[in-house]
Protein backbone atom coordinates (compact mmCIF):
# COMPACT_ATOMS: atom_id res chain seq x y z
CA UNK A 1 0.00 0.00 0.00
CA UNK A 2 1.20 3.72 -0.56
CA UNK A 3 2.50 4.78 2.77
CA UNK A 4 3.66 8.75 2.28
CA UNK A 5 2.49 11.57 0.16
CA UNK A 6 4.31 11.08 -3.07
CA UNK A 7 7.17 14.32 -4.23
CA UNK A 8 5.83 17.69 -4.08
CA UNK A 9 7.52 20.86 -5.04
CA UNK A 10 6.28 24.13 -4.29
CA UNK A 11 5.22 26.06 -7.72
CA UNK A 12 4.45 29.93 -7.65
CA UNK A 13 1.11 31.04 -8.14
CA UNK A 14 -0.47 31.53 -11.58
CA UNK A 15 -3.56 32.83 -12.97
CA UNK A 16 -5.64 29.73 -12.82
CA UNK A 17 -8.31 28.40 -15.47
CA UNK A 18 -10.31 25.71 -13.40
CA UNK A 19 -10.59 22.74 -15.77
CA UNK A 20 -13.07 19.74 -14.70
CA UNK A 21 -12.28 18.43 -11.21
CA UNK A 22 -13.86 14.82 -12.27
CA UNK A 23 -11.04 14.50 -14.62
CA UNK A 24 -8.16 16.84 -13.23
CA UNK A 25 -6.61 16.41 -9.93
CA UNK A 26 -6.69 20.01 -7.94
CA UNK A 27 -6.93 20.42 -4.61
CA UNK A 28 -6.75 23.98 -2.55
CA UNK A 29 -3.85 22.47 -1.20
CA UNK A 30 -1.57 20.17 -3.86
CA UNK A 31 -2.61 19.60 -7.49
CA UNK A 32 -1.53 17.01 -10.04
CA UNK A 33 2.14 18.02 -11.72
CA UNK A 34 0.56 17.68 -15.07
CA UNK A 35 -1.56 20.80 -13.95
CA UNK A 36 1.13 22.93 -13.10
CA UNK A 37 0.36 26.51 -14.96
CA UNK A 38 -2.88 25.46 -15.55
CA UNK A 39 -4.28 25.41 -12.10
CA UNK A 40 -3.39 27.44 -8.48
CA UNK A 41 -1.96 25.10 -6.05
CA UNK A 42 0.29 25.52 -3.38
CA UNK A 43 2.09 22.18 -4.19
CA UNK A 44 2.23 20.47 -7.51
CA UNK A 45 3.09 16.41 -6.96
CA UNK A 46 4.11 13.65 -9.57
CA UNK A 47 1.89 10.94 -9.68
CA UNK A 48 2.83 7.36 -8.48
CA UNK A 49 1.68 4.32 -10.43
CA UNK A 50 -0.39 1.58 -8.01
CA UNK A 51 -3.03 -1.15 -8.78
CA UNK A 52 -5.97 -1.96 -6.81
CA UNK A 53 -5.48 -5.40 -4.82
CA UNK A 54 -8.99 -6.11 -3.45
CA UNK A 55 -12.09 -7.62 -6.31
CA UNK A 56 -13.44 -3.97 -6.60
CA UNK A 57 -13.07 -0.85 -4.47
CA UNK A 58 -15.31 3.21 -4.42
CA UNK A 59 -13.70 5.59 -5.72
CA UNK A 60 -15.03 8.18 -3.15
CA UNK A 61 -15.69 12.00 -3.72
CA UNK A 62 -14.35 12.71 -0.24
CA UNK A 63 -11.73 10.83 2.04
CA UNK A 64 -14.60 10.49 4.64
CA UNK A 65 -15.75 6.12 4.53
CA UNK A 66 -19.31 7.14 4.05
CA UNK A 67 -18.62 9.74 1.30
CA UNK A 68 -20.41 9.56 -1.81
CA UNK A 69 -18.91 6.86 -4.30
CA UNK A 70 -18.60 8.51 -7.40
CA UNK A 71 -16.89 5.76 -9.74
CA UNK A 72 -15.32 1.86 -8.80
CA UNK A 73 -11.69 0.70 -9.26
CA UNK A 74 -11.90 -2.86 -10.32
CA UNK A 75 -9.03 -5.64 -9.59
CA UNK A 76 -5.65 -4.67 -11.32
CA UNK A 77 -6.44 -1.08 -12.62
CA UNK A 78 -4.30 1.11 -12.00
CA UNK A 79 -4.46 4.42 -9.89
CA UNK A 80 -1.96 7.37 -9.73
CA UNK A 81 -1.55 8.26 -6.06
CA UNK A 82 -0.82 12.03 -5.37
CA UNK A 83 -1.38 11.86 -1.40
CA UNK A 84 -2.08 9.42 1.00
CA UNK A 85 -3.33 10.52 4.43
CA UNK A 86 -4.70 9.08 7.53
CA UNK A 87 -5.09 5.65 5.52
CA UNK A 88 -6.37 7.05 2.21
CA UNK A 89 -4.93 8.00 -1.26
CA UNK A 90 -6.10 10.45 -3.50
CA UNK A 91 -5.63 10.59 -7.07
CA UNK A 92 -6.87 9.27 -9.92
CA UNK A 93 -7.98 6.15 -12.35
CA UNK A 94 -5.44 5.68 -14.79
CA UNK A 95 -7.97 4.76 -17.38
CA UNK A 96 -10.29 7.71 -17.36
CA UNK A 97 -8.68 9.86 -15.12
CA UNK A 98 -11.79 9.72 -12.51
CA UNK A 99 -10.57 11.56 -9.61
CA UNK A 100 -11.25 10.77 -6.11
CA UNK A 101 -10.29 8.78 -2.63
CA UNK A 102 -9.56 5.19 -2.64
CA UNK A 103 -8.52 3.12 0.48
CA UNK A 104 -5.22 2.78 0.70
CA UNK A 105 -4.60 -0.75 2.07
CA UNK A 106 -6.03 -1.62 -0.94
CA UNK A 107 -3.15 -0.63 -3.13
CA UNK A 108 -0.35 -1.84 -4.37
CA UNK A 109 3.12 -1.01 -6.30
CA UNK A 110 1.53 -1.26 -10.04
CA UNK A 111 4.36 -4.47 -10.48
CA UNK A 112 3.83 -6.24 -13.94
CA UNK A 113 1.50 -5.25 -16.52
CA UNK A 114 -1.24 -7.65 -16.43
CA UNK A 115 -2.16 -10.02 -19.09
CA UNK A 116 -5.77 -10.60 -19.39
CA UNK A 117 -8.79 -9.31 -18.25
CA UNK A 118 -12.15 -10.76 -17.15
CA UNK A 119 -14.70 -11.12 -19.69
CA UNK A 120 -17.20 -12.78 -18.24
CA UNK A 121 -19.72 -10.48 -15.97
CA UNK A 122 -18.38 -12.77 -12.51
CA UNK A 123 -15.08 -15.13 -13.15
CA UNK A 124 -14.79 -17.66 -9.83
CA UNK A 125 -11.32 -18.25 -8.40
CA UNK A 126 -10.37 -21.85 -7.71
CA UNK A 127 -8.52 -22.80 -4.96
CA UNK A 128 -7.61 -25.80 -7.90
CA UNK A 129 -7.70 -26.25 -11.41
CA UNK A 130 -11.25 -28.30 -10.43
CA UNK A 131 -14.50 -26.50 -10.94
CA UNK A 132 -15.46 -28.70 -7.40
CA UNK A 133 -12.58 -26.93 -5.80
CA UNK A 134 -13.06 -24.44 -3.29
CA UNK A 135 -13.77 -21.06 -4.68
CA UNK A 136 -11.43 -18.57 -2.93
CA UNK A 137 -13.28 -15.17 -4.72
CA UNK A 138 -14.54 -13.70 -7.80
CA UNK A 139 -13.68 -10.85 -9.99
CA UNK A 140 -15.74 -8.53 -12.24
CA UNK A 141 -15.76 -8.22 -15.32
CA UNK A 142 -12.64 -5.80 -16.71
CA UNK A 143 -10.67 -6.48 -13.87
CA UNK A 144 -6.90 -7.42 -15.21
CA UNK A 145 -4.74 -10.13 -14.22
CA UNK A 146 -1.69 -11.55 -15.28
CA UNK A 147 -2.35 -15.34 -16.10
CA UNK A 148 -0.14 -17.83 -17.14
CA UNK A 149 -1.68 -21.66 -18.93
CA UNK A 150 -1.79 -24.69 -16.63
CA UNK A 151 -4.17 -26.64 -18.93
CA UNK A 152 -7.20 -26.61 -21.60
CA UNK A 153 -9.61 -25.36 -19.21
CA UNK A 154 -7.83 -23.07 -16.60
CA UNK A 155 -5.11 -20.29 -16.51
CA UNK A 156 -3.07 -19.93 -12.95
CA UNK A 157 -3.93 -16.06 -12.04
CA UNK A 158 -5.22 -14.12 -9.14
CA UNK A 159 -3.34 -16.57 -6.57
CA UNK A 160 -6.18 -19.67 -7.87
CA UNK A 161 -7.18 -20.78 -10.69
CA UNK A 162 -9.47 -19.05 -13.16
CA UNK A 163 -11.61 -20.50 -16.26
CA UNK A 164 -10.06 -19.78 -19.59
CA UNK A 165 -13.72 -19.15 -20.91
CA UNK A 166 -13.77 -16.38 -18.64
CA UNK A 167 -10.51 -14.51 -19.71
CA UNK A 168 -8.94 -12.91 -22.39
CA UNK A 169 -5.97 -11.63 -23.72
CA UNK A 170 -5.83 -7.45 -23.06
CA UNK A 171 -5.79 -7.16 -26.46
CA UNK A 172 -8.55 -9.55 -27.46
CA UNK A 173 -11.60 -7.47 -27.73
CA UNK A 174 -15.28 -8.33 -27.95
CA UNK A 175 -17.45 -7.12 -31.17
CA UNK A 176 -20.76 -6.14 -29.64
CA UNK A 177 -20.99 -3.66 -26.96
CA UNK A 178 -24.73 -3.65 -26.72
CA UNK A 179 -24.31 -7.58 -26.42
CA UNK A 180 -21.77 -6.76 -23.22
CA UNK A 181 -24.41 -4.58 -21.99
CA UNK A 182 -27.14 -7.43 -21.87
CA UNK A 183 -24.93 -9.69 -19.92
CA UNK A 184 -26.12 -7.03 -17.08
CA UNK A 185 -29.61 -7.68 -17.35
CA UNK A 186 -30.98 -7.85 -13.86
CA UNK A 187 -28.13 -6.21 -12.34
CA UNK A 188 -29.30 -3.65 -9.78
CA UNK A 189 -28.82 -0.38 -9.54
CA UNK A 190 -25.90 1.49 -7.48
CA UNK A 191 -24.96 4.65 -8.45
CA UNK A 192 -21.12 4.82 -9.19
CA UNK A 193 -21.27 1.02 -9.52
CA UNK A 194 -19.08 -0.78 -12.33
CA UNK A 195 -20.05 -4.53 -11.48
CA UNK A 196 -22.69 -7.18 -11.62
CA UNK A 197 -22.99 -6.65 -8.29
CA UNK A 198 -24.18 -2.71 -8.99
CA UNK A 199 -24.28 -0.46 -11.95
CA UNK A 200 -25.30 2.90 -13.07
CA UNK A 201 -25.97 4.03 -16.60
CA UNK A 202 -22.83 5.20 -17.15
CA UNK A 203 -20.58 2.45 -15.77
CA UNK A 204 -22.59 0.12 -17.56
CA UNK A 205 -21.86 1.98 -20.86
CA UNK A 206 -17.80 2.01 -19.93
CA UNK A 207 -17.81 -0.79 -19.07
CA UNK A 208 -19.37 -2.22 -22.23
CA UNK A 209 -17.45 -0.26 -24.63
CA UNK A 210 -14.37 -1.14 -22.89
CA UNK A 211 -14.57 -5.16 -23.00
CA UNK A 212 -14.72 -3.85 -27.14
CA UNK A 213 -11.47 -2.30 -26.84
CA UNK A 214 -12.89 1.28 -26.85
CA UNK A 215 -11.92 3.90 -24.86
CA UNK A 216 -14.63 5.52 -22.74
CA UNK A 217 -15.14 8.68 -19.47
CA UNK A 218 -16.52 7.53 -16.94
CA UNK A 219 -20.00 10.35 -17.24
CA UNK A 220 -22.65 10.58 -19.58
CA UNK A 221 -22.11 14.14 -20.45
CA UNK A 222 -18.20 13.06 -21.09
CA UNK A 223 -19.90 9.98 -23.16
CA UNK A 224 -21.73 12.50 -25.31
CA UNK A 225 -18.96 12.88 -27.44
CA UNK A 226 -18.02 9.50 -28.38
CA UNK A 227 -18.95 8.94 -32.00
CA UNK A 228 -21.21 10.94 -34.58
CA UNK A 229 -24.53 12.44 -33.80
CA UNK A 230 -27.34 10.11 -35.10
CA UNK A 231 -29.32 13.40 -36.61
CA UNK A 232 -32.39 11.47 -38.16
CA UNK A 233 -33.04 9.20 -34.79
CA UNK A 234 -32.93 6.33 -36.95
CA UNK A 235 -31.60 3.98 -34.22
CA UNK A 236 -29.92 1.11 -34.77
CA UNK A 237 -28.77 -1.41 -32.08
CA UNK A 238 -25.63 0.04 -30.05
CA UNK A 239 -26.74 3.64 -30.94
CA UNK A 240 -26.10 5.64 -27.55
CA UNK A 241 -28.95 7.61 -26.22
CA UNK A 242 -28.67 10.33 -24.08
CA UNK A 243 -31.04 12.14 -21.80
CA UNK A 244 -30.18 14.53 -19.02
CA UNK A 245 -28.08 12.88 -16.47
CA UNK A 246 -28.73 9.30 -18.12
CA UNK A 247 -27.63 7.37 -20.88
CA UNK A 248 -28.18 3.67 -22.68
CA UNK A 249 -27.90 1.50 -25.55
CA UNK A 250 -30.52 0.93 -28.22
CA UNK A 251 -30.91 -2.97 -28.30
CA UNK A 252 -33.00 -2.63 -31.32
CA UNK A 253 -34.62 -0.22 -33.54
CA UNK A 254 -37.28 0.82 -30.89
CA UNK A 255 -36.18 -0.89 -27.32
CA UNK A 256 -33.34 0.93 -25.17
CA UNK A 257 -30.76 -1.58 -23.06
CA UNK A 258 -29.58 0.53 -19.47
CA UNK A 259 -29.29 0.65 -15.86
CA UNK A 260 -31.60 3.28 -14.20
CA UNK A 261 -33.20 3.85 -11.05
CA UNK A 262 -36.56 3.78 -12.26
CA UNK A 263 -36.40 0.32 -12.03
CA UNK A 264 -33.07 -0.05 -9.47
CA UNK A 265 -32.33 -2.40 -12.12
CA UNK A 266 -30.40 -2.89 -15.48
CA UNK A 267 -33.65 -3.36 -18.04
CA UNK A 268 -34.68 -3.57 -21.74
CA UNK A 269 -37.51 -1.67 -22.31
CA UNK A 270 -39.51 0.89 -25.24
CA UNK A 271 -37.72 4.08 -25.85
CA UNK A 272 -40.95 5.46 -26.14
CA UNK A 273 -42.06 4.46 -22.31
CA UNK A 274 -38.01 6.42 -21.24
CA UNK A 275 -39.32 9.31 -23.06
CA UNK A 276 -43.06 9.30 -21.36
CA UNK A 277 -41.74 9.12 -17.92
CA UNK A 278 -39.24 12.23 -19.05
CA UNK A 279 -41.73 14.31 -20.78
CA UNK A 280 -43.26 16.00 -17.86
CA UNK A 281 -39.80 17.28 -16.51
CA UNK A 282 -38.52 18.12 -20.19
CA UNK A 283 -39.61 19.11 -23.65
CA UNK A 284 -36.81 17.28 -25.08
CA UNK A 285 -35.86 13.99 -23.05
CA UNK A 286 -33.45 12.82 -25.47
CA UNK A 287 -30.49 15.05 -26.06
CA UNK A 288 -28.46 13.35 -28.17
CA UNK A 289 -27.59 9.81 -30.25
CA UNK A 290 -24.56 8.70 -30.97
CA UNK A 291 -23.11 6.26 -33.05
CA UNK A 292 -19.68 4.50 -32.60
Amino acid sequence: MPTATPNAKTAPTSSARRPDPRTHAWRDDLADAALEGVVDAPRFAVPVRHRLTAPQAPIRKAPDADAVAVSELLSGEAFDVLDVSGGVAWGYSVHDHYVGYVDAALLADAGETPTHRIAAPTALIFARPDIKSTVLGALPMGALIGAAEHDEKFAAAAGGYVHRRHIAAIDDHAADPAAVAELFLGTPYKWGGRTRGGIDCSGLVQIALGACGIDCPRDSDMQAALGREVEDRRYRRGDLVFFPGHVGFMHDETRLLHANAFFMSTVIEPLDDVVGRLLPQYDEPVTAVRRL
